[in-house]
């Protein structure tokens, strides 16, 4: 038995290959960040040196509630693997009991006079008799095919995952926040950019009603100033509808009521931090969800070592003894001990192919999670190469249109000028000031856009996660170690 107690059944977990390109294809022409740190670490929104954005990530860690749901959800998995290991143990119970009874015997005399024996083992006349007993049991059945081990395994990494999947929904939120933040800080320099455009229609629409005032200027062109100056007023007050729904997000993401939270206007002064991207193979220990996908595989591959050991027979070892008295004053006392011990095996010999079918579905289950770690895999490959390629292709756009904006600002300056002159009509400064202001905000936009695949790419990368090797959890499942194999608080501050 001692032999058997080291026998496991069930395919031993080796983590499925998957193809790992050498580079990434939108790695071409994209500056390494100085210094050559390969990997965010810890606080990876630090790297935008933002510190309202900063502030915010430090809030949402301490009182998002979709984080808050997801570590109870790890608390749970890691009740789960306690559960599991209570199966190596033994049962132990102890109880006590009294009975009082009364026997008629079916063959006495005329008075009803016999002899009982009571439960105790003691002798008298016919009638009630009383019964203590103290009774103490241990049973244990022995993990001969590894039934319990197997499940253990699967439990701690069923926990593991847990613990990605939290450091998961962590990184998600503080995404999300880095979006809205940076979109809301686009609004507030659109909004800046709108109020001075505003100012500066004002100007000319004054100048249009001084030249009409001397014949100089038609009405058509008071009009056109006028109605230009309007619709740019109406968007400058349109940008703010999306900035206040923007500002009741981000307060959602924090944790408190959208009424009693507010982010005080400012413009966005950054530019897109370079962010270290490393090489693909480094992906598979850096995302959380793949991690959660891989440890997902794990615990399935487990589960078909316990459909397995259904095969197998059952053996349980169990021993009871205790006391048994008629009476208060000798039911403690040694005479009255008894004991018993011994073995049993069952084993099943039929069931109409249940465990076949078990072992079946254990086994579809697991395909199932392969196949899922290897789409997570690609979509993680795929998110890099998307937001790299985003950065790479904004950044061209953005010196393009960096240059749009300088000849538009210029062609405002000679085509006004032209109108103070008297030789183009008003009409040419409306389709110049119109062409400035929206040049001026598509360089806006961009920049926005920038900064938010910026946010995505860390996202893509996997934050300031970091997993630890799965072997580092000990057979005893101690819920810090599986905290610490989750990469939950393995984070590190980043370096400067």
């Amino acid at each position: 038995m001692a032999v058997l107690n080291g026998c496991a059944v069930g395919p031993d977990y080796v983590r499925p290959a998957t193809e790992v390109p050498a580079s990434y294809k939108e790695m071409q022409g994209w500056k390494v960040a100085e210094p050559k740190d390969h990997l965010i670490r810890g606080a990876w929104w630090e790297i935008f040196n933002d510190p309202s954005l900063s502030g915010l990530e430090e809030q949402v860690n301490l009182s998002n509630q979709n984080i808050a749901v997801a570590e109870a959800q790890l608390s749970q998995a890691r009740a789960l693997v306690r559960i599991a290991q209570a199966g190596y143990f033994p049962t132990v119970t102890v109880g006590a009991s009294y009975l009082r009874s009364f026997n008629s015997s079916a063959g006495g005399s005329a008075r009803g006079s016999t002899s009982t024996v009571s439960s105790s083992g003691t002798s008298g006349s016919s009638g009630a008799v009383s019964d203590y007993v103290l009774l103490g049991a241990v049973s244990w059945e022995p993990d001969l095919w590894g039934r319990i081990r197997r499940t253990v395994e699967s439990s701690r990494a069923s926990a593991q995952a847990s613990a990605a999947d939290l450091e998961a929904t962590r990184l998600l939120v503080q995404t999300e926040l880095a979006q809205d933040y940076f979109l809301l800080r686009t609004l507030d320099t659109q909004k800046q950019l709108l109020d001075a455009t505003v100012t500066d229609l004002q100007k000319s629409l004054d100048l249009t009603k001084n030249r009409y005032t001397h014949g100089v200027a038609s009405k058509a062109d008071v009009l056109l100033a006028e109605t230009l100056l309007k619709s740019t007023q109406a968007q400058a007050i349109d940008v703010s509808v999306l900035r206040a729904q923007l500002e009741h997000a981000i307060a959602s993401l924090i944790g408190k009521p959208a009424s009693v939270f507010s982010i005080p206007v400012s413009s966005m002064t950054l530019i897109p931090p370079e962010i270290p991207a490393g090489v693909p193979s480094e992906l598979l220990e850096r995302r959380p969800d793949i991690a959660s996908a891989e440890r997902r595989m794990a615990a399935a591959n487990a589960q078909i070592g316990v459909a397995v050991s259904a095969y197998y027979p059952a053996i349980t070892l169990s021993a009871s003894g205790g006391f048994a008295g008629s009476g208060l004053s000798d039911w403690l006392k040694w005479p009255n001990r008894f004991w018993s011990a011994g073995a049993s095996v069952s084993e099943i010999l039929f069931e109409g192919g249940l465990r076949h079918a078990q072992t079946a579905a254990a086994r579809a289950a697991y395909d199932a999670t392969v196949a899922s770690y290897r789409e997570t895999v690609l979509t993680g490959f795929q998110e890099v190469e998307d937001n790299l390629a985003a950065l790479r292709i904004l950044q061209d756009e953005a010196q393009v249109q960096a240059e749009a904006v300088k000849a538009a600002q210029q062609s405002v300056t000679v085509t006004t000028n032209q109108y103070k002159s008297g030789t183009v009509n008003y009409l040419n400064v409306i389709v110049v000031q119109v062409a400035a202001k929206n040049s001026e905000i598509t360089a806006l936009n961009i920049l926005g856009r920038r900064m938010v695949d910026s946010v995505l790419l860390v996202k893509a990368l996997g934050g300031g996660w970091n997993a630890s090797p799965p072997n580092s959890v000990s057979e005893s499942g101690d819920a810090e170690r599986v905290q610490q194999q989750s990469g939950e608080t393995k984070l590190k501050p980043p370096n400067r």
